[in-house]
């Protein structure tokens, strides 16, 4: 395999941002927003397929020898990131373009900016370029939040902006400490030191602190659910498969390379991402918009997700690797299925979108599975990553983790029968019996032949949803059902990334050779 593939994932998204700024708006625009997100598909194909026999590839910037370079380096778990990312860009980018939201002057070149620092940050084994890497990925969301410039949005930006900042602020100084202790950003001459070096695990430590406040983790979570109801449905549906999941890539990969799996330190996530299963959940439960319901079981499932690093067993690994995969998938799906919803109908409000989906079963069957496999049931995806996560944590005798994640499930599956019965399932308002006549109240006037007049419109068929905005979310949910029924596949790929960061020599090998 060329290795050149690796820093061309970056390159080209930002070459074609670049084009479009420059570029008006229509069909040239498009065609190079969503050809260069399918391009980046068929390399992480690419990649996924060469890595999957436990090969690691790496690539020095330039051909400058390692520790000067820039490296790049591809291993399963970066290369199932990559894929799954660059899906998701694909179909959020296309939900875009179905809604007109593509069509907006920066749309398109801020997309691709933040693709590429994704892909950058995936895939790069310096801790300093990682941080530049999620400013990339940073700056254009910025944008993103704004562009919609509704009060809503720019109050939600604000929060973004102002979160995201102090955060990057405290990763910046973690990366000093770790430079000034350790005299290296390289992660491949990082390997083992915060074992060796009580005051780089202290360092790395604060580099991890700033990964999980930008994955959302609980207590550290309220900028997350006051921020992903602000912009635009399609902005929101990229935004959740690809910021906090970086910072969760970052947490796995850093906590098996650098701290070496240390166990005495694995009880701190096990108790913080159980809080963060909990709370996530039961935050939900008073929400009465649909988007605001799928953020805190955002913040829910992050909490599933870490546990698998918290376990740090090759089934742990395994299954919240697994995990992470599905979620990213499942949790866009939600979010373009009601976002459809949202753009036709102006609201996410449940009360004014009772029924609105009624008489439309393409979009009712792309919601009902996504949420049934966010909830843990077959046959989809998210009911062999539940499955696989519970059994890890009673494998590893974790018996009240387990029973938590199982009653968490149940109110995940309460919650999304909540939007199921107010906008698929229940009567559009004003469909109701006609009032009984009041003492002296003639007929006519309690909905007699005044009545029979206006029942057309009260009783009129909801607006329709046009195909171009359910094929989206229909897609990823076909995915979902896909993974589910061949969940093996997925399976075996994630043993190997779990592999990879268990016992991380080849990694460390492939990104110090000269």
């Amino acid at each position: 395999m060329n290795t050149v593939l690796l820093p061309l994932l970056v390159a080209a998204p930002l070459l074609g941002a670049a084009l479009l700024t420059v570029l008006p708006t229509g069909p040239v625009a498009r065609f190079l927003l969503l050809g260069t997100s399918a391009g980046a598909l068929a390399a992480g194909l690419a990649l996924l397929a060469a890595t999957r026999d436990g090969q690691v590839y790496a690539h020095q910037v330039g051909l400058w020898p390692a520790g000067v370079a820039i490296p790049f380096v591809a291993d399963t778990f970066s290369a199932l990131m990559v894929t799954t990312t660059a899906l998701l860009v694909l179909v959020c980018s296309a939900f875009a373009v179905a809604t007109g939201e593509a069509e907006r002057r920066f749309f398109a070149p801020l997309v691709l900016v933040l693709s590429g620092g994704v892909y950058g940050a995936l895939l790069t084994a310096d801790l300093f370029n990682l941080f530049v890497f999620v400013e990339v990925m940073l700056l254009p969301s910025y944008g993103l939040m704004a562009i919609a410039g509704t009060l809503h949005g720019l109050r939600g930006g604000r929060t973004y902006v102002t979160a995201n900042l102090l955060t990057s602020t405290v990763f910046l100084a973690g990366v000093a400490l770790v430079y000034g202790t350790a005299g290296t950003v390289h992660l491949g001459e990082l390997a083992g030191a915060a074992q060796d070096s009580p005051v780089v695990a202290v360092a790395m430590g604060l580099v991890l602190l700033a990964m999980m406040v930008k994955a959302a983790v609980v207590p550290v979570h309220g900028w997350l659910v006051r921020t992903y109801t602000a912009p635009s449905p399609a902005v929101t549906a990229l935004f959740s498969g690809l910021h906090t999941k970086v910072a969760i890539y970052v947490i796995y990969r850093l906590y098996a390379l650098v701290f070496d799996g240390e166990a005495s330190l694995l009880w701190i996530g096990l108790v913080v991402f159980t809080a963060t299963m909990a709370v996530g959940v039961l935050g939900a439960v008073g929400e009465t918009t649909t988007r605001s319901i799928l953020v805190f079981h955002m913040v829910s499932q992050i909490g599933y997700i870490l546990l698998g690093v918290a376990l740090f067993t090759e089934l742990g690994l395994m299954a919240g690797i697994f995990y992470l995969v599905h979620h990213m998938v499942v949790k866009a799906s939600l979010f373009l299925s009601t976002g459809a919803i949202e753009h036709v109908h102006g609201t996410g409000d449940l009360e004014r979108l009772r029924g609105a989906a009624r008489g439309q079963p393409l979009l009712a069957l792309a919601f009902l599975g996504a949420a049934l496999s966010l909830a843990g049931l077959p046959p989809f995806s998210g009911f062999v990553a539940k499955l696989t996560l519970v059994a890890a944590a009673l494998d590893a005798g974790q018996w009240t983790v387990a029973a938590i994640a199982v009653a968490v499930s149940l109110i995940t599956l309460m919650s999304m029968l909540k939007i199921w019965g107010s906008v698929f399932w229940g009567p559009p308002p004003g469909t109701g019996p006609a009032p009984e006549p009041g003492p002296g109240q003639a007929p006519e006037a309690a909905g007699g032949t005044a009545t029979a007049t206006a029942a057309p419109a009260a009783t009129r068929a909801p607006a329709r949803i046009r195909t171009g905005l359910v094929l989206p979310a229909v897609a990823l949910t076909a995915v979902t059902l896909c993974v589910g029924l061949g969940a093996q596949v997925l399976l075996d790929l994630s043993a190997q990334a779990a592999a990879h960061l268990l016992d991380t020599s080849a990694y460390v090998e492939a990104v110090t050779s000269r």
